[in-house]
């Protein structure tokens, strides 16, 4: 089973130091990892019944398989703002458009559940898409890529996950 767990900062950095290197440490921190156990949820221990641990497990390959990668839907203004930034940043991420695979696959296909499955991922209330992962982890929506690029973290987690080399 799959859940999520939040990553801890593993640097040396001291409180209080400032500068990127606690950004980064603080950003990474709030990174969350999709691994192998069920989501925490106070509600229920396993999967929900909408997106199956295949689904999930599915996920973890998709968004571990590239420095950056992008679920989005075509159609989607702030999925393209997504896009948009981080490819003004100098970043090719893996873009996976949902709506065309749920065409593509047909009723049942794949891309509903994989939009059910990151939905359980992210926190209550937010879009469904997009949904980035840096470094095969979970960074969040638009919002948090956002926050990320205005507080001066996005680049160093970019570079991090060797998605940037300058």
């Amino acid at each position: 089973m799959l859940r999520m767990e939040l990553q801890q900062a593993e640097s040396g950095v001291s409180a209080g130091a400032g500068g990127v290197a606690d950004a980064v440490a603080d950003a990474d921190a709030m990174m969350m990892v999709v691994s192998a156990a069920p989501p925490h949820s106070h509600h229920a221990a396993h999967p929900p019944p909408s997106a199956p641990l295949a689904v999930y497990e599915r996920v973890a390959r998709m968004a571990s398989a590239n420095a950056v990668v992008v679920f989005s839907a075509s159609g989607c203004c702030m999925c393209h703002v997504v896009k948009r930034l981080l490819l003004g940043l100098g970043v090719g991420p893996t873009v996976y458009e949902l709506d065309q695979m749920m065409a593509a696959a047909g009723p049942g296909g794949g891309g509903r559940e994989i939009q059910a499955a990151l939905a359980q991922l992210l926190p209550p209330g937010q879009p469904p898409v997009p949904v980035v992962f840096v470094g095969g982890r979970l960074l969040g929506g638009v919002e948090k890529v956002m926050a990320c690029h205005i507080n001066g973290t996005l680049v160093p987690l970019l570079k991090q996950a060797g998605a940037l080399w300058l």
